[in-house]
């Protein structure tokens, strides 16, 4: 067997309106005052005022911090670990999207220990404690309440991660019924964020091991049987729970085998054209797999033949190319821009796109195959 260690969160509760039970899980870590971090789109759709109401209702006081922006910024996750601490919570409650998880585990931590970001960026150089931890995500695709990982926008346009085990939440809470609203594109997009989650830890150069393997596997087969019936009805609750748990499942794999190429590429699209970070993974996936293949044809077999019996007998070249083709599959059937001209992107801005993914080392560390600034340039251009 090999060597190897696994995190995860403390605990998973899954079900149907569990977001309406929050108030035993804060009243159990011993808190008295939530703080709740979300977006302003969420309050407004009236998806946060029931969560909210059945905190108030069990005697728990709520902060409602709702300022969230998408690839938070360092002065909103700033701006919400000072409101934290004025307000006096003793407790974190992330609801929303990934931007609102990673946001809420960075105020849960420095509401409780106040520490510079630029300090604390990379792997396991948070200090704790923090604060009670309680994440309830509201898209599939992130896995964000799996992970101890936050993403942060700095203001020379990068996206720096904080990673810490302190990061894991206490309790992810996963209520699909949060699910049901959101729009065709959202769902397509955040659904192949957690595809190219499965995949990048199942083909991962480093860490890869046999419970991140089977987590991705399962991952993979929920969101791939899934992901259309969601995107076509979205009032389809049994879909809707089976991408939730695959995107949990797939971020608990990603949180101990890392992501690669397709995120390292894509970490530039979201910071310097604000494209959405599971769009971004959407336009860059299919190339980047191809580019891998020489080197990950095997492993892209195996994936291909837990989705697929009928290429059990296939030899890998071709079971890991039909894999690809139904990869390409999902993206081409989803309502979302195909193009990276169709977000903005001009062919003046490639190399600077190139040389930018470059700077992601410690995800491009983890691909399967070695990627240079040519090679990332070609790969854009591939996709414009």
């Amino acid at each position: 067997m090999p060597n190897f260690r696994f995190e995860t969160p403390r605990r998973i509760v899954c079900e149907r309106g569990a977001a309406l039970k929050i108030a035993p899980m804060v009243q159990g870590a011993g808190s008295r005052h939530a703080f709740l971090v979300t977006d302003a789109g969420l309050v407004r759709a009236g998806v946060v005022d029931a969560p909210v109401a059945a905190l108030r209702a069990a005697g728990l006081q709520v902060t409602l911090f709702d300022q969230v922006e998408a690839d938070p910024p360092e002065h909103v996750v700033l701006g919400a670990a000072e409101a934290a601490r004025a307000a006096g919570a003793d407790c974190v409650i992330g609801l929303g999207g990934g931007s609102s998880l990673d946001t809420a585990k960075l105020v849960a931590l420095l509401a409780s220990h106040p520490q510079a970001l630029a300090d604390i960026y990379g792997p396991q150089r948070a200090l704790g404690p923090r604060l009670p931890l309680i994440q309830v995500p509201t898209t599939a695709g992130t896995g964000s309440e799996a992970t101890p990982t936050s993403v942060v926008s700095t203001p020379d346009h990068q996206k720096r991660g904080v990673i810490s085990s302190l990061l894991f939440p206490d309790v992810a809470v996963l209520d699909a019924t949060l699910t049901v609203a959101l729009p065709p594109a959202a769902t397509a997009m955040t659904g192949i964020d957690a595809m190219v989650h499965a995949i990048e830890a199942y083909t991962t150069r480093h860490l890869k091991n046999p419970i991140s393997d089977a987590l991705a596997v399962r991952a993979l087969q929920l969101l791939h049987g899934h992901l259309g019936r969601a995107v076509r009805s979205g009032g389809d609750i049994e879909a809707r729970e089976a991408m939730l748990l695959g995107s949990t499942l797939a971020g608990m794999a990603f949180a101990n085998a890392p992501v690669a190429a397709i995120h390292a590429l894509a970490h530039p699209l979201g910071s310097h054209f604000h494209v959405p970070h599971g769009l971004a993974n959407a336009l860059v996936m299919v190339p980047v797999m191809r580019f891998n293949l020489p080197m990950a044809a095997p492993l892209y077999a195996e994936l291909g033949r837990a989705l697929d019996p009928a290429l059990r007998d296939a030899r890998d070249d071709d079971a890991a190319a039909r894999f690809i083709d139904s990869m390409s599959g999902h993206v081409a059937g989803a309502p979302l821009p195909q193009r990276l001209r169709d977000v903005g992107v001009v062919p003046g801005d490639l190399p600077a796109l190139a040389q930018a993914a470059m700077t992601v080392q410690r995800l491009l560390a983890n691909n399967p195959r070695d990627l240079h600034e040519a090679d990332a340039l070609s790969l854009y251009t591939q996709a414009h």
